[in-house]
């Protein structure tokens, strides 16, 4: 609801003090009180301008922190507001920089902040510079704020905690680790915020290992330090150290946050381990955490990818919010599932939503005609996505078609349409062909598409051992051998095949071959019994 039109209260006594004054005008108080969208705040901006108020500092200062740093900003309207103030003070200067250290356009904030230098009218403080460090980190520009930090020496600020932290922020996003710890390592009271930008860092840069150690030396732990650590498992593919990391949270009683919680189910997507996963959605149906878009999403790729369909399809139909990214991995779901017309059915479900499909939504609906062979259907799709909704086809979309074609047999359609590939095609695509050769016996085809893998150098064994496959599918076994060889002279190995299984809530990792588990004896044993049982039951029958 917009908040009501006000009017000016009458002029104050001699003895009331003009910013008392203007601090008591209703449209000020509204903006505190009731003004919750830029569209309210436009209607009071409109009436301030008529009282003639707009032209005190205090009254811009008020409408500016709004539009640049309430959780409903809008940075392009908080510029102007600023531009059409004269001479800004120190807060509305900080504002507006803070307020595009935080927008998706952080070099503004910079330049407002050389604007600001450059005028000379109003010097920089202690609360200026944390926003220009947090912008130089969203750029990825320490070279540049390397020299502010050198500023920052000269004034003798570089004790201040909330500069130190920008600043250790600012050099462990950029990579610059060295920069970082040195800075880290000279503060003897390093905060818990400081901790927790190089955790996230090093988690960011792949450098896990040494963010658990960071974390084991912590002093003092905070919630965000123990969610850092799980999102830095999750996002370096560290998948079973993060659901081990998140048993160790909840023995001590620490709460996972939103984030956390999307990071542990796609953990559990990753490894399959569908009671960890549903016991989070538990968690979070038990804690009435707001399930918003991203939260949706992960919990439908979740029971998508364990295997529980028809889970993932009762949340998708019960969500309130759904964003078009609920509606992709459900296609996805259902297409991977083999249910690949309930797949085509909801993809035009999407049509008629009010969302536009986009590339995401066409590799899925692709892939539902891939794994059913509908060529017609898939190249309705192909077209439909390039004339009707002007999306620009990838390597990805190619690779859906050209699987699409060599599965049912069209192999001279499909290497027409990869040689008039406007990028080069990827060892997806040429092994994806290579298959389809084996399936339909053409050698000539699968030794063109075995010559492109190897060329590109991406997992030599795959070439080899396909065309091997195709030869002995056709019966030349003398060639099918000779591929073989030729892999044992180069030294190449053939990557061993890995399963996942979850069994009482715990996931196991096997690899062909492997023989580290610890209780791979037992495996083998119950192997051999159920292998003599099978010959017993067969013996039996063939007396029969």
């Amino acid at each position: 609801m917009a908040p009501c039109l006000c009017t000016l209260t009458p002029l104050p006594s001699p003895s009331t003090s003009i910013s008392k004054f203007i601090l008591d005008q209703p449209c000020l108080s509204i903006i505190q009180t009731k003004c919750s969208t830029i569209k309210d705040l436009q209607i009071i901006h409109a009436q301030i301008i008529k009282t003639g108020l707009i032209k005190d500092t205090i009254a811009a200062s008020r409408l500016l922190a709004f539009a640049a740093t309430s959780p409903a900003a809008d940075i392009n309207y908080a510029l102007m507001l600023f531009d059409q103030i004269q001479n800004p003070n120190l807060f509305i200067w900080n504002t507006i920089i803070r307020g595009f250290s935080r927008s998706s356009n952080p070099r503004m904030a910079v330049s407002l902040f050389i604007d600001m230098l450059i005028q000379l009218s109003v010097e920089p403080e202690r609360r200026t510079y944390p926003s220009v460090f947090k912008a130089y980190a969203e750029l990825g520009l320490a070279r540049d704020g390397a020299q502010l930090h050198g500023r920052i020496l000269k004034l003798g600020l570089q004790f201040d905690v909330y500069i130190r932290n920008s600043i250790v922020h600012m050099y462990a996003n950029c990579g610059c680790f060295g920069e970082a710890l040195e800075l880290f390592r000279d503060g003897e009271d390093m905060d818990v915020v400081a901790w927790n930008s190089m955790i996230l860092s090093l988690a960011k840069f792949g450098k896990v290992e040494n963010a658990r150690d960071l974390f084991d030396n912590m002093p003092q732990r905070s919630s965000v330090s123990w969610n850092n650590m799980i999102s830095g498992y999750v996002r370096t593919g560290n998948w079973v150290e993060a659901l081990s990391f998140f048993s160790i949270m909840q023995a001590e009683k620490i709460k996972p946050n939103e984030f956390t919680l999307v990071s542990l189910l796609n953990a559990s997507a990753h490894l399959a381990a569908l009671n960890q996963g549903e016991w989070i959605h538990d968690y979070i149906k038990k804690n009435r955490i707001e399930l918003n878009v991203i939260m949706v999403t992960a919990i439908i790729n979740m029971y998508c990818k364990c295997g529980s369909i028809e889970k993932a399809w009762q949340v998708f139909e019960s969500a309130s919010t759904k964003g078009l990214s609920c509606w992709n991995s459900m296609i996805m779901g259902l297409a991977i599932h083999g249910r690949e017309n309930e797949a085509i059915e909801l993809f035009s479900r999407l049509e008629s939503s009010e969302f536009k499909p986009d590339d995401v939504s066409f590799i899925s609906v692709l892939m539902a005609c891939s794994h059913s062979r509908l060529v017609k259907k898939a190249k309705y799709y192909f077209s439909l996505m390039t004339k009707k909704y002007n999306i620009k086809p990838s390597i990805k979309h190619y690779g859906c078609i050209i699987d699409v074609l060599g599965r049912a047999g069209l192999l001279r359609e499909a290497e027409m349409v990869i040689k008039s590939m406007p990028m080069k095609p990827d060892a997806v695509i040429w092994g994806s062909l290579l298959s389809s050769c084996r399936s339909y016996g053409d050698i000539k085809m699968g030794e063109w598409a075995s010559r492109n893998l190897l060329d590109l150098g991406v997992d030599e064994s795959c070439g080899h051992v396909l065309l091997s496959n195709v030869y002995a599918g056709e019966g030349d076994f003398e060639m099918a051998i000779q591929e073989r060889m030729l892999m044992k002279e180069k030294g190449i190995e053939k990557n061993p095949g890995c399963s996942l299984i979850e069994v009482n809530g715990e996931v196991h990792e096997f690899l062909a071959g492997g023989r580290l588990h610890p209780q791979v004896q037992e495996i083998r044993l119950l192997l051999e019994n159920l292998t003599l049982k099978v010959r017993d039951i067969n013996f039996h029958n063939h007396d029969f």
